[in-house]
């Protein structure tokens, strides 16, 4: 399993269905309001502090998602992106990262295209079948419920940071 992890320099992660649980609340006024889990913040608070960038490539676009990535220290916010390959891309070009280096978290099939470019595609475990058929590693928490933080801490442990991190918060 860690050389799954070793070498990877960035995680992309979809939002919908994997940052959160994929359920979409409208209030009467229109706006969108998304849940997200605290774990999964520290999850890429800690990928951040040990220098593995995080993005976001989404198809739809929300404010609520650009305050909560803001909030997070996330640079890399690709939003109202159905076709993510532009996006991935242009990411891949400004980083200086190859396909091989990026991990890519997803749940359903407008994330088929990055499983088939990312060095690690990685599906949530209530991700589509097809979708989970094309991972090479499937999360055991469910989208919106710690997914993230899973990912996190397996890099961490494959990339030797974990006990290090761990101990600056267990003193």
């Amino acid at each position: 399993m860690n050389k799954l992890f070793a070498n990877i320099r960035l995680v992309i992660s979809d939002v919908d269905g994997v940052l959160t649980a994929g359920e979409i609340i409208l209030a009467d006024s229109g706006d969108e309001m998304k849940i997200f889990h605290v774990h999964d913040g520290l999850g890429i608070r800690l990928l951040l502090k040990q220098g593995i960038e995080f993005a976001v490539i989404s198809a739809r676009s929300t404010r609520t998602v650009q305050l909560r990535m803001e909030k997070l220290g996330v640079q890399h916010v690709y939003q109202g992106n159905e076709n993510k390959i532009p996006a991935f891309e242009a990411l891949l070009d400004k980083l200086g990262v190859t396909p091989e280096e990026v991990a890519y978290i997803g749940d359903d099939w407008l994330d088929l295209p990055l499983f088939n470019r990312v060095g690690l595609p990685i599906a949530v475990a209530n991700a589509a079948p097809e979708v989970k058929a094309k991972a090479r590693y499937i999360t055991t928490c469910c989208g919106g419920s710690g997914a993230v933080r899973e990912v996190a801490m397996q890099l961490l442990r494959a990339q030797g940071c974990y006990e290090a991190l761990l101990a600056e918060y267990d003193r």
